[in-house]
């Protein structure tokens, strides 16, 4: 499955299944490390400098020392060596190597850095989901490998055949397991505002401008999980997503519109801004 796929592993680049990581590494032991997904369509990559951006902010809040500029020449490397025309690429950063496992780690320690580019078909697709208790840590504003949260509830529902989850703590939507949520309400949009809780989404921040530019009602805040009862439309964003809409919430009592007007204006916006 992962031959041919071009990734860099400490600068090197070379096919992904060539490539081999340290039972030591930060990474694998404490999901000490940081990442980023960066999509491309159309041999044009999506938001790249709001994507470093990010992984800047995320480094500076775990202390890891990174070369921002180094990142950018590997993700710039994998996209121009490569023909396809749409997919992503992962890029990841972990604090480094131990020589032995130690939660303290060495001052002087290298981060450790990886990187792949993949084809993807960015296809549209309605989604089934469920609702649960956001297990995570306490800081999904940083963009993390620390994921295991997610896995477990994620996972729990695919069972159900659930494509993803609304996660709330104490009732209080946060977000999905892979993305950020809105829903209408009448003729405004909401979405959750930003916490520790909630991870600033690029997809997330590129729709709230094109909302307000063009002067849609919209509202971020707290809002509870039953507030979903009077919405006629939830959608979720992410990179990878792009804006999926949900077509069904189940053992909840909602009735969803797929055609929403303001659902089909947020992604016709959406779907102009990447395309230029």
């Amino acid at each position: 499955m992962t031959e041919n796929i071009q990734a860099v592993y400490q600068g090197c680049f070379k096919d992904l299944n060539e490539i081999k990581v340290s039972p030591m590494s930060r990474a694998y032991l404490f999901s000490d490390s940081i990442y980023e997904v960066i999509p491309f369509q159309n041999r044009k990559l999506i938001c790249p400098q709001e994507h470093f951006r990010r992984l800047s902010h995320s480094a500076s809040e775990l202390k890891i020392i990174i070369d921002i500029q180094k990142v950018q020449e590997e993700v710039s490397h994998l996209f121009n060596n490569s023909s396809h025309e749409d997919g992503y690429i992962y890029y990841q950063i972990s604090r480094g190597v131990d020589d032995i496992r130690s939660h303290i780690y060495s001052p002087n320690i290298s981060n450790e850095t990886f990187g792949y580019l993949t084809p993807i078909k960015f296809l549209s697709k309605s989604l089934k989901v469920g609702i649960c208790e956001d297990i995570r840590w306490g800081r999904c504003d940083i963009k993390t490998t620390s994921l295991l949260g997610n896995v477990m509830q994620m996972n729990n529902f695919n069972n159900q055949n659930c494509d993803e989850i609304i996660m709330h703590r104490n009732n209080i939507i946060t977000e999905g397991g892979a993305s950020n949520i809105f829903f209408v309400i009448d003729k405004t949009i909401y979405t959750p505002k930003l916490s520790k809780n909630i991870l600033p989404g690029i997809t997330r921040d590129l729709l709230i401008d094109l909302i307000k530019e063009n002067k849609i009602s919209f509202e971020e805040g707290d809002f509870l999980i039953d507030d979903l009862t009077k919405a006629s439309s939830i959608w979720f964003t992410s990179s990878t997503k792009g804006i999926a809409d949900v077509t069904e919430v189940i053992d909840f009592n909602i009735n969803l519109d797929p055609n929403n007007e303001l659902l089909k204006k947020c992604k016709d916006l959406y779907n102009l801004k990447i395309s230029n």
